[in-house]
């Protein structure tokens, strides 16, 4: 047990801030349909919600996290949330797209700050039975990004999508009250922000940005300028990693480990497919089965309740077997359950869909718990800060390329046919990650690799 209610009282600190970035990630999924008509946009339009907050997120999370040792983790805590109430505040009032993706991505920059400096925050205060804290840290976000479509779902049913910006401010003022006074003082550090790897971070955007402009462009054509361009930041951004004495990302460290770089590969493919349903489900509920955001969130319960409900005992398999186990019967799970999702029709019921959708939930518990297991039985003790880092961002990735994917298949029009295509693709990346699952290491050598 975590004895220490002063410890207790700082990972609920903690919690209710790093809750806002998966909250405010799953919550826009069913307000998508509300703000395109509001504005007079195609989806492909609206999509820019979705992928810019996890490029902004994608690109902040490990900079602010070096940022937090320079300048002190309470002190980027207490700006992170700050950012996040400004946006909050001011993005219900946006005259137009442009300015509402701007509001999205500070408060995404904002919430990106939370994560790293509380968990640094952690580290650093709670001595024994750290994995409990970051364990109960785990199930706060998880639980957010879960039970947003459903929380959005009710808010935007009553009080329209400007709410679920509103919905946050009960959360920073309590996180932001608490850290005041429960979080430790910033120790002064001799570290200079010169370390920072500013032309890593460049490259890096410019690698993503140029990528996504791609992947999005691809529903009106092929712009070869974009990945032409994404090819060479990206080479340019694997010269100058290689090369640096304090990289960004250590590519080296990456290469030399595969295994830890196939979990990252691996978490990147789960999260393609989790987000392509979250997101492509309430779109083609609300926008071609003519369900209302009300109705919507409660049958995106399913894939947030039984997600939930199985990750203790995900967790006490992989106590007793390691990881490979759960993963491999998650991926059978999740090839079930993608193409389960071909009987959904328009004129199927809230409850044959409720039902149909919470295969995947079993699925989610499995991959997200049993990759992260994976990953620190890969990599040794004093890598997991970092490790964590990459492993939020391959997050990101996944769900930058989910949006993609929507926006070019959801282009023009949403239908069952459009929506079948999606479960197929989906399914499809499922038996590439039952692979992956299969050639990972047994829990004794996977031990002796890490």
């Amino acid at each position: 047990m975590i004895r220490s209610n002063k410890h207790y009282l700082l990972l609920i600190t903690i919690a209710l801030g790093t809750l806002l970035n998966p909250l405010n990630s799953s919550m826009i999924s069913v307000a998508l349909t509300r703000i395109q008509g509001n504005f007079h946009l195609s989806f492909s339009d609206v999509s820019w919600l979705i992928s810019t907050f996890y490029l902004a997120s994608a690109i902040a999370q490990p900079v602010l996290g070096k940022l937090g040792d320079f300048f002190g983790r309470k002190r980027l805590f207490l700006l992170g949330l700050s950012l996040v109430a400004a946006a909050s505040m001011l993005a219900p009032f946006s005259p137009n797209l442009g300015t509402l993706i701007t509001l999205r991505v500070v408060q995404a920059i904002g919430s990106a700050a939370l994560f790293p400096s509380g968990m640094g925050i952690i580290r650093n205060v709670v001595t024994e039975n750290q994995a409990r804290a970051i364990g109960i840290l785990s199930v706060f976000s998880s639980t957010a990004a879960a039970f947003g479509p459903s929380i959005g779902g009710f808010l935007i049913h009553w009080a329209d999508w400007p709410a679920i910006f509103l919905v946050n401010f009960p959360f920073i003022i309590a996180s932001f009250t608490l850290a005041i006074f429960v979080l430790p003082k910033d120790s002064v550090h001799e570290q200079k922000a010169a370390n920072l790897d500013i032309s890593g971070i460049l490259l890096f955007s410019g690698t993503i940005i140029s990528f996504l402009l791609f992947l999005l462009s691809l529903d009106s054509g092929f712009n070869g300028w974009d990945l032409a361009l994404g090819i060479v930041f990206a080479f340019l951004f694997y010269i100058n990693e290689s090369r640096s004495r304090n990289p960004f990302i250590d590519l080296r460290a990456l290469t030399s480990n595969s295994n830890a770089a196939l979990v990252y590969l691996q978490f990147i493919l789960v999260n393609v497919i989790f987000y392509s349903i979250f997101f492509g489900v309430p779109a083609y509920l609300q926008k071609a089965a003519h369900f209302n955001a009300q109705t919507t969130g409660l049958i995106m319960l399913s894939i947030a309740g039984f997600g939930v409900v199985i990750v203790p005992l995900a967790g006490r398999w992989i106590d007793r077997s390691g990881p490979k186990p759960v993963l491999i019967t998650g991926s059978i799970i999740t090839i079930i359950g993608t193409l389960m999702l071909q009987l959904i029709q328009d004129s199927s019921t809230a409850a044959a869909i409720f039902g149909l959708l919470s295969v995947l939930g079993l699925s989610v518990g499995f991959n997200n718990l049993g990759l992260q297991t994976a990953l620190y039985t890969f990599v040794p003790r004093s890598e997991t800060g970092a490790a964590s880092g990459l492993f939020m961002t391959s997050r990101y990735f996944g769900t930058i390329l989910s949006s993609s994917l929507l926006g070019m298949i959801f282009a023009s029009h949403i239908s069952a046919s459009r929506f079948h295509l999606i479960a197929t693709v989906c399914a499809v990346i499922g038996t590439i990650v039952l692979m992956l699952s299969v050639r990972m290491p047994n829990r004794k050598l996977a031990e002796k690799t890490g």
